[in-house]
């Protein structure tokens, strides 16, 4: 089983860092933070805003930390409340639909595409 994590740029629609692991694993978040700082290269807007859903690995305090120290504002949404981030969901689903089974045999051909 792969999972991916990703963080997208609203304004512009596009990934700006992602990670795929096998477990769901603490470090997925943070190794996917840690290639969004390095991609930003520095040059994080001061209004940054770090959205998410309610996921342990978004509110654990070491992300929260994370997050805070890199200049992000976080913005976790309410229970129930999927609009937040529903654009990352939708391209979840749009990357499921181009994507071939076939093509995901193992996490290194995941990670590959």
């Amino acid at each position: 089983m792969g999972l991916s994590f990703c963080i997208k740029d609203e304004a512009n629609r596009q990934i700006l860092a992602d990670c795929v692991a096998g477990t769901m694993e603490l470090s997925i978040v943070e190794i996917t933070i840690r290639r969004l700082l390095a991609q930003l290269d520095g040059s994080l807007h001061p209004e940054a805003i770090f959205c998410s859903d309610q996921c342990m690995h978004y509110t654990h305090p070491k992300t929260r930390l994370q997050i805070q120290e890199a200049g992000f504002q976080q913005s976790v949404s309410r229970k129930g409340n999927c609009w937040d981030i529903a654009s990352k969901e939708s391209f979840f689903g749009h990357m499921k639909d181009e994507m071939s089974v076939r093509d995901c045999q193992t996490l290194t051909k995941v990670k590959a595409l």
